[in-house]
């Protein structure tokens, strides 16, 4: 039976499942779920890498990698949300609820190290953060989340996506970028925007609910083309970065990423 971790600050409920890889499986506001629920549902972090890797193959120097083909002909989203997490701690703290787990890397993933995600809950925000350390060699990596919000809220209009991105990375017919950077065009999206001076995303559901996405990180995927989510998917790097655009983890330099939904009534 999966050890769920529930965490409340006043009306908010956050339902956290460390054995299904860490994913949120329920975020409520006042009893509204925000998140969607079924198939693909909830909230995942994206550890060790995010997005697509080409052909599931990375080099780390002269060396290449190949990861197996979670969505031929390219491996998505890393290993952690496949992965049974151990539950470090759950807490109050200055006013929040909090969590923490961890995983160890391994096989698939070529190297060994740990991964923490943290959770703090009030009443009006969910900050996440997510870690990845080695335990020997240095490797590139990425971490991010990705969240699948509801389009509609118990059968309200549908949620509006603001954002002013710098660029987006063009995506090719193969769904990584190209390489070059445009203007930001017309939705829907399944692509990866620049935000230099960091996430900042805001979802209305009009006469509902404001939530506002928000990260010191540079790189936000928008995922828009079903009808039923929509997806603001902070993270580290880009699609395809470990080959791109590689950021190492280091004995001395762990990778941290943090993110922010917050909410309030319309």
């Amino acid at each position: 039976m999966s050890k769920q971790t529930r965490l409340t600050a006043g009306d908010a409920e956050l339902t956290i499942n460390p054995d299904n890889g860490c994913r949120i499986e329920s975020l409520r506001i006042g009893g509204t779920e925000l998140l969607r629920q079924g198939e693909r549902y909830g909230c995942f972090p994206m550890v060790p890498w995010c997005g697509r890797i080409e052909l599931g193959q990375f080099r780390d120097g002269g060396v290449k990698h190949q990861m197996p083909l979670n969505s031929p002909p390219h491996a998505i989203h890393g290993t952690g949300r496949d992965s049974v997490w151990k539950t470090a701690r759950t807490a109050d703290a200055d006013g929040a609820r909090t969590a923490a787990f961890t995983f160890e890397l391994g096989d698939p993933w070529p190297y060994t190290g740990r991964v923490t995600q943290t959770f703090a809950l009030t009443e009006d925000a969910l900050t996440l953060q997510l870690g990845v350390e080695t335990y020997d060699a240095s490797f590139p990596a990425q971490a991010g989340w990705h969240p699948w919000f509801n389009r509609t809220l118990d059968g309200g209009a549908p949620a509006r996506v603001d954002f002013t991105p710098d660029w987006q990375e063009e995506r090719g017919e193969d769904h990584l970028p190209t390489g070059r950077r445009i203007g930001p065009t017309p939705g829907p999206w399944d692509d990866c925007f620049g935000m230099p001076d960091g996430v900042d995303v805001t979802l209305t559901w009009p006469e509902q609910l404001e939530l506002k996405v928000t990260s010191r990180a540079p790189w936000v995927v928008i995922y828009d083309e079903q009808e039923a989510a929509v997806c603001v998917e902070p993270q580290s790097g880009p699609p395809n970065g470990l080959n791109t655009l590689p950021r190492y983890v280091t004995p001395i330099e762990p990778l941290e990423i943090a993110a922010t939904f917050a909410w309030r009534r319309l």
